[in-house]
């Protein structure tokens, strides 16, 4: 036991110790904030006012003297200007561009209405929208005042639907309408970080076995520890790494976030300002707001995170140790485990693309058959965990995912022993088959 801890320590203070893992843990921090900085320079620019002249020769918008459209966009009235005495003086009023309205009908059963933009730049597709929107709300109102309808009748004819979810089981129990939206976020973020983990780590671990069977350093280690020794050692070695790496980030970026936040908070607020002003139809409602929060506040976390951390370790191990197989099983060519780890990466790209189908709908049969197939449900339960699963369901995929966990540790033990002293043959899967069945 004390050498499977030298080993386990030697892993991962190698590794902590690297300039890579010191790099990388510093400077995925700061990336965050760059990109995070970078998005408020360009969210608050993009933010800026454009003032737009506005060419209505038959006067059909009705707009006296100016008029606000969506995004910082203003259109100012041009009541005695032509239009091609207007294209060559706009620019020099500082305006970026000419709104042309023709002549045509405004009744109150048409459906089309034409408009020309003049302009020396490229219609991006956000003024565009800004225009459009900008314009139908006008019409909007006239037609409104043709028909001799008011705001008030409007609203009313409009009703907002809201489904409010009630579990038989837990009838005492609120549940809001924002559980399931909220749930399907938590499951996304919990799936892609196991899908992530489980190829990084475990490519780690692979190439560590690969890298000292090419040196033949494990010739030397293999003399005084046993080969399953140092296969899990390599395995719990590379995972600490890892769960350190991720434990310094869960520090450093809510602490980045939080400085951030508060040297742009002028920024913040007047991009805040600019949404809220905008369209009342993007303006978030402070009920919902409110009502978010407290969803967020109902979940068990510490039964989510317990879930979690089981399936995030044992999947870890099952995969590690068969890419930990792979790299024992390896020869000098490194394009030669391709079709090795293929058979291993197969199964986790499967179980995401499933993973998304889960989320969408938790409770269909591929749901619970996949969260109990071992090499799926590290990453498809974790998905499910946050929609409350039956309890049964989740015991059973955790007791199948650890003997299983335990069985594929053995086999590729068994693998690894032989194949970390085979040089210069080609491994196949008959090679495989021996070794697994070998008698000590």
């Amino acid at each position: 036991m004390s050498k499977l801890w030298l080993i386990i320590g030697r892993e991962y203070l190698s590794r902590v110790k690297k300039k890579t893992f010191i790099l990388t843990t510093i400077f995925a921090p700061i990336g965050f904030v760059i990109f995070w900085v970078a998005l408020i320079f360009i969210m608050s620019s993009g933010a800026e006012t454009k003032k737009v002249a506005l060419l209505d020769p038959s006067n059909i918008l009705e707009i006296q003297e100016k008029g606000k459209l969506r995004d910082g966009l203003i259109m100012y009235n041009y009541p005695k200007e032509d239009l091609e005495s207007l294209k060559n003086t706009f620019e020099e009023d500082g305006y970026r561009g000419i709104l042309y309205i023709p002549e045509q009908n405004l009744d109150s059963m048409t459906t089309n209405f034409e408009i020309e933009y003049y302009s020396n730049e490229s219609l991006g597709m956000n003024t565009e929208s800004s225009i459009k929107e900008g314009i139908e709300q006008r019409i909007k109102k006239l037609k409104m005042l043709q028909l001799n309808v008011d705001e008030l009748t409007l609203k009313r004819l409009k009703t907002k639907i809201e489904v409010l979810p009630k579990n038989i089981g837990k009838a005492e129990q609120e549940v809001s309408s924002y559980r399931a939206k909220i749930a399907t976020v938590l499951g996304y973020i919990m799936m892609i970080l196991i899908y992530s983990v489980i190829f990084i780590y475990g490519n780690m671990v692979m190439r560590s076995v690969m890298e000292e069977k090419t040196n033949r350093i494990v010739e030397v280690l293999i003399s005084s520890v046993k080969p399953f020794q140092l296969m899990l050692g390599k395995i719990i070695g590379v995972g600490a790494v890892g769960l350190t790496q991720f434990a310094i980030w869960a520090v450093t970026l809510p602490l980045l976030y939080l400085g951030v936040a508060f040297v742009f908070a002028g920024k913040l607020q007047a991009m805040q300002q600019t949404l809220n002003t905008s369209t009342s139809s993007q303006t978030a409602d402070m009920g919902d707001i409110a009502a978010i929060w407290q969803e967020l506040q109902n979940f068990d976390y510490a039964y989510i995170i317990v879930i979690f951390l089981i399936f995030f370790l044992a999947g870890y191990l099952l995969y590690a140790s068969l890419f930990a197989a792979v790299g024992a099983a390896m020869g000098d060519d490194w394009g030669e485990g391709q079709s090795l780890t293929l058979i291993i990466t197969i199964p986790v790209i499967i179980a995401f693309y499933i993973g998304f189908a889960v989320v969408e709908n938790p409770t269909s049969t591929l749901a619970v058959w996949a969260s109990m197939f071992p090499l799926f449900s590290p990453i498809v339960m974790p998905a499910r965990v946050v929609f409350d699963p039956p309890i049964i369901q989740v015991v059973i995929s955790v007791v199948i995912l650890i003997l299983t966990g335990i069985f594929f540790t053995w086999v590729s033990g068994r693998i690894y022993r032989i194949g970390i002293l085979m040089y210069g043959k080609k491994t196949t899967v008959k090679d495989f088959m021996k070794w697994m069945f070998r008698k000590d």
